[in-house]
């Protein structure tokens, strides 16, 4: 009923504007902001001094290689993901052979952002598949609660998938060289390049 907020920013300056704008928010309701330390202390979700003073909370960010070196009309497929998996996803050694691939971030999880995702959503006119991408196992994590707003979003014809882990009892994989495996497999399979 849309009495909580859940986000899970992937820059500084998209933390700094949402808890400014949960403080100015005449509407009192709870946030819930999930971030891993790691992403904490990533250089790449940095953010500059005019992103800070004259930038805004936006619930979703699209792909900023869009434009400059991925042709908009050429994206085929749109992952959208939350949190550091971005950051696993645009810095894979695959990432630029996938020129038919954007990445986008859904930054607010909740209440779904539903005018903003439908916008980008829309903007690829030559999409024919949409993908979640996230870390956890199927049954955590973002994607049962928002597979129904994502396939209302998407355009006729145009399959929705999830990529991550399978179900499991557990959220982790107990070894960091297994995690590291399976990181690289649903990264892979986001970007749609053969396993190595």
């Amino acid at each position: 009923q849309e009495n909580i907020r859940i986000a899970n920013c992937t820059t500084a300056a998209q933390y700094f504007h949402l808890l400014r704008r949960q403080a100015l928010d005449a509407t009192a309701r709870p946030l819930v902001v999930m971030t891993p330390k790691g992403l904490l202390r990533l250089k790449q979700a940095s953010s500059t001094l005019a992103d800070l003073s004259d930038g805004r909370f936006r619930p979703v960010l699209d792909d900023p290689r869009v434009g400059s070196t991925v042709d908009r009309t050429a994206v085929t497929r749109l992952v959208l993901c939350s949190g550091k998996l971005y950051y696993d996803i645009d810095g894979h050694e695959n990432r630029a052979v996938a020129t038919s691939v954007a990445v986008a971030r859904l930054e607010q999880l909740y209440p779904f952002p539903v005018e903003a995702a439908a916008a980008l959503i829309a903007s690829y006119a030559g999409i024919n598949e949409l993908v979640w991408a996230q870390e956890e196992p199927q049954n955590m994590g973002a994607w049962r609660s928002i597979r129904h707003r994502l396939e209302a979003a998407s355009p006729a014809g145009v399959a929705v998938r999830y990529v991550g882990r399978p179900w499991r009892a557990s959220p982790s994989e107990g070894y960091p060289t297994a995690h590291r495996l399976e990181q690289d497999r649903i990264v892979r399979e986001a970007l749609h390049v053969g396993a190595s």
